[in-house]
């Protein structure tokens, strides 16, 4: 259920395009959004789903049967008085009331047919200076709707006339307006600033990653799969490149980042290149944990993994010589 916003929210939040996302990287969560799916199963039937999220961390939850949020860390809360916190949840909990016959009124005006999904992002995104920019943008059925510049609704172009539509009808309701003009102008700052400083002890926590390598089945006869392994590592943002020299090479497949039990991240990228051309190639991990010291691991040499395994297996095979050394000279002597 979660996957299309998600996949909006790289698209549709302030500063979304990539090389903005690398430099904020390594420098810890800078937005605060929330997600919200709206499915109407038919004109009387609709349930809302609605999640809260530090960048790609998840630390709210929404109950929808209550209309209470859910505190997914013990700082989710930031610095806001439980006063504060349940004038938030019940503004979030009047929203969705009144949206709801707002869409099932307007419906035939949309040429819809049920069941359908509207999904909204709404948040706050920290730029320097602590300043903040504020959006709210909506989707139906995955395409674009509009979004909210300067409290005031413009339509997306790829939504076309539902998109004015909405932004028209969204007028005439200067209560659900209001509503998301206030969270957005005024509480989303406030509270995004409160939050990244109640959970910076985790949020700034840094974990150094482990690598190896390894191989797979080769894909086709006469090639390699070359497998880089990354794990334990935190933050979640990460760099993984397969080289050769200090050149970069298009990588075959990169696997999602995985999470560990611990809390800590798991990656894998697997280059297929063909048998015999595997000379001068290494793996290079960036992590904001190794401070500028990247780890490399060139193939063909011995990995951290390797010597962890040579270090257990090669005492213990040479404890077993002795011993079993010391065993036939006892025995040779008994004889004697």
């Amino acid at each position: 259920m979660l996957l299309l916003p998600l996949l909006l929210l790289a698209d549709l939040i302030p500063g979304g395009d990539n090389e903005h996302k690398h430099e904020q990287a390594f420098q810890g969560p800078t937005s605060f959004h929330i997600i919200q799916i709206s499915s109407f199963v038919n004109s009387t039937c609709a349930q809302h789903h609605g999640s809260g999220w530090l960048d790609d961390l998840q630390i709210h939850g929404w109950n929808s049967d209550s209309g209470t949020a859910i505190f997914l860390k013990p700082w989710s809360k930031g610095n806001f008085s439980d006063a504060e916190l349940t004038e938030v949840v019940e503004a979030f909990h009047v929203y969705f009331i009144k949206f709801t016959p707002v869409v099932q009124n307007h419906f035939s005006e949309f040429d819809l047919t049920y069941p359908f999904e509207f999904q909204a992002i709404g948040g706050c995104e920290l730029h320097s200076g602590e300043t903040t920019v504020s959006s709210w943008r909506a989707a139906l059925g995955g395409v674009n709707l509009m979004n909210f510049q300067n409290d005031s609704c413009v339509p997306a172009a790829e939504g076309g006339s539902r998109g004015q539509r909405f932004c028209a009808i969204l007028s005439e309701y200067q209560g659900l307006s209001s509503i998301i003009q206030k969270l957005l102008s005024n509480t989303c700052p406030r509270f995004l600033l409160g939050v990244l400083d109640a959970g910076k002890a985790e949020l700034q926590r840094q974990v150094k990653p482990e690598a190896w390598l390894s191989s797979g089945p080769p894909p086709l006869p006469g090639h390699l799969l070359l497998v880089c392994h990354v794990s334990g590592f935190y933050p979640k943002p990460v760099q993984v490149m397969w080289m050769r020299g200090e050149q970069e090479l298009p990588v075959t497949h990169q696997g999602d980042i995985l999470p560990n039990a611990d809390g800590t991240w798991y990656l894998r990228i697997t280059l297929d290149i063909v048998a015999g051309e595997e000379a001068n190639l290494n793996c290079r991990v960036k992590h904001s944990s190794l401070g500028g010291q990247d780890i490399v691991l060139h193939w063909g040499h011995p990995t951290s993994m390797t010597m962890i395994i040579l270090a257990i297996i090669l005492p213990t095979f040479i404890l077993l010589i002795c011993l079993t050394l010391w065993y036939l000279r006892r025995r040779s002597y008994q004889k004697i």
